[in-house]
């Protein structure tokens, strides 16, 4: 479906809005297309309208989500499409924000507008995942990437991590990256890796228009990251969050005074950074979907206070051995395999010469 593909364009880039594309249809030819601007900007179906001008009067609209109805920083979309003439309206899922919930439907409806609900509604739900759960629940859709070998590890007993997966996975994760509004990790893995943390594509990898580069969060609940770490030094420092506790908060301040990151004092739980405080507040900036790029400390944590949605396993034809050699979830673990995390498999895929496997996590 089209207007998926054109979704998927604004994906990270329309955040707190929902990422929309829009096709216009008219005697059998694509009259106009479009998808969500960046906040502020024009939803997918307005676009969509501009482009076809006079040739959206009795045309009929593919979108992947229902058309707004309120005002908000740009007038209703219906309005829109009724003003225009579109003749007929085929949406492939309800939008849950409360304001909107049907009602979109029901004023084309009563404008003689035929509408039609529920065609690729799983694709669609699943593209929008993380607005879907925004509006729920107001904290945003985790998502924890490792890759590990094929007997479980993330490194060496020594600590390298170089390498696990191949090119082709390496350029998915970036792709990944550009689509999600956050990447969380852990100061153990700045201190060990010193990661950018950045996207880097090449441009026939690249989506059209300017690369997208997400906001960074480092959970460092002592203050120990250093002012010369690589993510506090680059161009997108401004766009780099240290997360600590309130009590270790004023020194990091002081320490970090030269760099352009943002020190994020946060409630501590256990001499540690309360992670649900975290992902409320990222909630409240309009954070819709978090990458989670982290050793198993951060991981394990992430669990337990069941903050993960979906988990992403490159799994490498590789094999290092080694009892001290870390997994991809540390911490104590649980006791008995009737408390392990219950998921469900989504996905199996080849990647190049790696495998990786999408699994949801049981709310």
């Amino acid at each position: 479906m089209r207007a998926l593909e054109l979704a998927d364009l604004a994906l990270g880039r329309c955040s707190p809005n929902p990422a929309v594309g829009a096709v216009l249809v008219r005697d059998g030819v694509i009259v106009g297309e479009g998808y969500t601007q960046p906040p502020g900007g024009a939803h997918a179906e307005v676009m969509a309208l501009r482009r076809a001008g006079e040739q959206a009067r009795g045309a009929t609209l593919y979108v992947s989500l229902e058309p707004c109805c309120h005002h908000g920083s740009t007038p209703p979309c219906t309005e829109a499409l009724i003003a225009a003439g579109v003749r007929e309206v085929h949406a492939a899922t309800v939008d849950p924000n409360p304001v909107v919930n049907g009602r979109g439907i029901q004023a084309l409806q009563q404008a003689g507008i035929i509408v039609h609900v529920g065609e690729h509604t799983e694709e669609a739900q699943r593209l929008n995942q993380g607005f879907f759960k925004y509006v729920r629940t107001g904290l945003p859709f985790v998502t924890v990437k490792y890759a590990m070998t094929l007997d479980g590890k993330i490194a060496t007993r020594r600590g390298d991590s170089r390498r696990i997966s191949g090119e082709a996975s390496r350029t998915l994760v970036h792709r990944l990256r550009e689509r999600a509004d956050a990447i969380l990790t852990g100061i153990g893995t700045v201190l060990a890796d010193d990661p950018q943390l950045t996207v880097r594509l090449p441009p026939e990898a690249r989506r059209p228009g300017s690369l997208h580069q997400p906001l960074r969060v480092v959970v460092d609940s002592r203050g120990r990251i250093p002012a010369t770490a690589r993510l506090l030094q680059d161009e997108y420092a401004t766009r780099t969050v240290v997360a600590t506790t309130e009590a270790a908060a004023s020194c990091l301040r002081q320490r970090l005074a030269g760099t352009s990151a943002e020190v994020l004092a946060l409630p501590a739980q256990n001499g540690r950074v309360d992670l649900a405080a975290l992902m409320r507040e990222l909630g409240r900036r309009g954070v819709l979907n978090v990458l989670v790029e982290a050793g198993g400390t951060l991981v394990a944590a992430l669990l337990e206070h069941r903050l993960v949605d979906r988990v992403l396993a490159f799994i490498a034809p590789r094999i290092v051995g080694g009892a001290c050699a870390p997994s991809p979830v540390g911490g104590a673990g649980v006791e008995r395999m009737a408390e392990a995390f219950a998921a469900r498999i989504d996905r199996v895929e080849r990647i190049g010469n790696d495998i990786v496997v999408e699994a949801s996590l049981s709310a």
